[in-house]
């Protein structure tokens, strides 16, 4: 067991893996020639292991970077690419993982692996075309949820028949199906209570596992002024909470600079929801760190990592600017440099990159102070991705790839 937190970089554009402790970055193991797909993201799993997609190899990495004198690379299973979306059930057995568009316009693959991580055993199906989210429910036999868009729907698969099925990527039909708004964006499962969550343009939409089917429970509202919503959905296991950020304002993205932003909390347990401003401009994912919960905010008047802490306060800690940073007048995502954000419940850092200078920036969330920035051997272009890793005895975390 490594008594220091392990920090995980991928530099997906440069085919590249970075291991390194916190808060000091001493190399600790990598890959080369591993593109990892930014979009599924890294999945954490029992044991203090990491699941993530090889994009390019159409390889699931399960990575096990606190084995003793062992190779990062714990196991690899051949899955359909491009990865979209990445989950387990709650033991870490049962694994899926969708595709997408990859560097297409539109939808155009159709297929789904399933995946059992005790015996390797890996399965491709078709569903349909489209940009499928996906959650993966027990306690019981584990169910398949794939959230549909454009008709939207949450479709229910029984996950050992899909593992069960023949050669040849045959069609699949839903054991069960429920409607859904055709703008879903975001997916989270509460595994204490077998819910599964999606994001929409309604609000979040929950849905309870009752044996083999899924049975809809009323939405909860965003509570904000339209058109806000959520474009990001996340569980809070520690905090027994889900998280967004709220996206307002001019829906032309060449004014990403005027868009609104608010993090969004809703408390499972008591039915509370809570919203608080975090600033204009780019705000996306967010990371859950022991006492806080830490947003990235990208604006061309200067970028801030905003940490909303457990006491009630907010606070902004301003990074250092990116060259190739989005601009006024352009997209904030096309050809640009980007930033990611990492922590884990178990620890009081947050990481958060400086993309195009291999560059990683800490900050301890008790007292919001930077410490001296990590650098790494490639760029992490479009800010790469990242993740802080759990310790292996450490308790249940997310079960969806972010």
């Amino acid at each position: 067991m490594t008594p220091t937190p392990l920090l995980l970089l991928s530099d997906h554009v440069e085919g590249a893996v970075h291991l390194v402790t916190v808060p000091d970055g001493t190399p600790a193991g990598g890959l080369r020639g591993r593109h990892l797909s930014e979009h599924a993201g890294f999945l954490s799993l029992p044991g203090g292991r990491v699941a993530c997609v090889d994009d390019r190899r159409g390889e699931l990495l399960v990575l096990a970077p606190h084995a003793p004198g062992a190779e990062l690379v714990e196991c690899a299973v051949p899955v359909a690419v491009p990865a979209e979306h990445l989950a387990a059930d709650p033991s870490g057995r049962w694994v899926a993982v969708t595709t997408g568009l990859g560097a297409n316009a539109a939808p155009w693959s159709e297929l789904v692996t399933v995946v059992d991580l005790s015996t390797g055993d890996a399965v491709r199906v078709r569903t349909r075309p489209g940009e499928p989210g996906v959650t993966v429910l027990g306690p019981e036999e584990p169910l398949l949820v794939l959230r549909h868009r454009e008709p939207g729907a949450l479709a229910v698969h029984r996950f050992t028949e899909l593992l069960a099925a023949p050669p040849g990527c045959p069609a699949v039909t839903p054991a069960d199906v429920l409607p859904l708004p055709g703008d879903g964006h975001g997916d989270a499962q509460d595994p204490l209570e077998a819910r599964v969550f999606a994001a929409t343009g309604e609000g979040v939409h929950r849905a309870r596992r009752d044996g083999d089917t899924l049975v809809a429970e009323d939405p909860i509202p965003w509570g904000a002024p339209a058109p806000a919503r959520g474009w990001y959905l996340r569980f809070d296991p520690r905090r027994r909470a889900l998280w967004s950020t709220l996206r307002g304002g001019p829906a032309d993205p060449l004014r990403w600079p005027d868009w609104t932003n608010q993090a969004w909390r809703h408390d499972l347990d008591t039915g509370r929801t809570a919203r608080t401003e975090l600033g204009p401009g780019l705000v996306f994912r967010l990371a859950l760190a022991r006492a806080a919960t830490a947003f990235a905010r990208v604006h061309p008047d200067g970028d801030e990592l905003v940490l909303l802490t457990d006491d009630g306060t907010t606070r902004h800690v301003p990074l250092p600017a990116m060259s190739g940073a989005p601009r006024r007048g352009g997209t904030p995502w096309e050809g640009v440099q980007r930033r990611a954000v990492a922590a884990s419940p178990e620890a009081d850092w947050v990481a958060v990159t400086r993309g195009g200078h291999g560059e990683v920036h800490l900050v301890d969330v008790r007292t919001a102070t930077p410490a001296a920035p990590l650098r790494v051997p490639t760029p992490l272009h479009h800010g790469g991705h990242a993740v802080l890793l759990p310790q292996p005895g450490g308790a249940g975390g997310d079960l969806v790839g972010r």
